[in-house]
């Protein structure tokens, strides 16, 4: 591992924001909400906007999302102008590092302020393989190495002195989060651990004790790895079918297994507040857009996940305009089976 390698810092990912979950909550119905929480449900359109920097760094992120997009996945990406139709807002502050929020939890973040940055250039190959990164977690993807079944060893005092020191400056606080602290085994659904993940970072000799190939350092590949594009076409597979038509003030039933997802059209008869609720013993994510020309606009979200209720939505919709609804579940007790409406 050459020390040019060795000297370029790290991505320093936003701390997740917990599921606020009641005490007793059956250990099924937890493992589905901890997986699920933070990954967008399947078709979501992501609109990103720049808020500032050279047109060469931005060049290298369009194409970061287009790497992404080019997988075939059910996520599409769009460049907008205006950081209030943005769900992802991108700076360029060199002081502050590579970051980015978690999945859905950039949807809390004021549309003022970016949800992810890159603080170095990012036109080499390891400046490319960040944009793939830091896009990673906005999708919902956390850092490979913190893995809790990738059987990592680490010498703990010599990562905290190296992350201490130059290039990342970091805080105990932060190399923790960042690199000892371990994923909830029940967040964790894929591969025992890819060393080569576009989300694994690189580390030199004597952080890792176990397992022995990596004790001289792990340097990745670059990229995303095969074992990347595996997963995230798993996790959003592409969309074959197009939306069913809901009716107003008819309920329309779901059969669905954790992580399925229905998706619904609906045409309004009218201009004026609807609500739109999923109705049964269940977990879901009750999602509203708007098809404006063929781009589906995020409008509204609920999520009742560990909640006893189901997920509402009030919005004003307006005749002659076409909606897009998407419910995915996470638990219904086993029996699978709830039911949305709109009224």
């Amino acid at each position: 591992m050459s020390s040019q390698v060795r000297d370029r810092p790290h991505c320093n990912v936003r701390p997740r924001t917990p599921p606020v979950l009641r005490p007793g909550l059956p250990a099924g119905r937890l493992s589905a909400i901890r997986l699920l929480r933070a990954k967008w449900v399947n078709g979501t359109v992501l609109h990103y906007c720049f808020l500032e920097g050279p047109e060469p760094q931005r060049g290298a992120v369009r194409a970061a999302f287009a790497g992404w997009k080019d997988l075939g996945i059910g996520l599409d990406f769009a460049e907008v102008g205006d950081a209030s139709e943005a769900e992802v807002r991108v700076a360029f502050d060199q002081a502050d590092g590579s970051w980015s929020y978690v999945g859905r939890d950039i949807l809390g973040i004021a549309t003022t302020d970016p949800t992810m940055n890159f603080g170095w250039d990012l036109t080499d190959d390891y400046g490319r393989t960040t944009a793939l990164h830091e896009i990673g977690h906005t999708i919902g993807l956390p850092h490979e190495h913190q893995n809790p079944f990738a059987g990592i060893v680490w010498d703990e005092q010599k990562v905290y002195a190296y992350f201490a020191g130059d290039p990342n400056n970091w805080s105990h606080d932060q190399t923790f989060s960042n690199v000892l602290q371990k994923l909830d085994p029940a967040e964790v659904e894929g591969s025992t651990w890819d060393p080569d993940s576009v989300m694994e970072y690189w580390f030199p000799a004597g952080l890792i004790t176990e397992p022995a190939a990596y004790r001289d350092g792990l340097d990745p590949a670059g990229g995303l790895s095969a074992t990347d594009v595996t997963w995230v076409r798993t996790w959003f597979p592409p969309l074959e079918d197009a939306p069913v038509a809901l009716e107003s003030f008819v309920s329309h039933p779901m059969t669905l297994a954790p992580g399925q997802q229905v998706d619904l059209a609906l045409s309004p008869p009218g201009s004026r507040d609807y609500q739109i609720s999923t109705f049964g013993t269940s977990d879901t994510v009750l999602v509203l857009f708007e098809d404006v020309d063929g781009d589906l606009r995020y409008v509204a979200g609920d999520d009742d996940s560990g909640e006893d209720r189901n997920s509402h939505l009030t919005a004003k919709l307006f005749a002659g305009r076409r909606y897009v609804v998407r419910v995915r579940l996470y638990w219904t007790g086993g029996s699978g089976e709830t039911a949305v409406m709109y009224w």
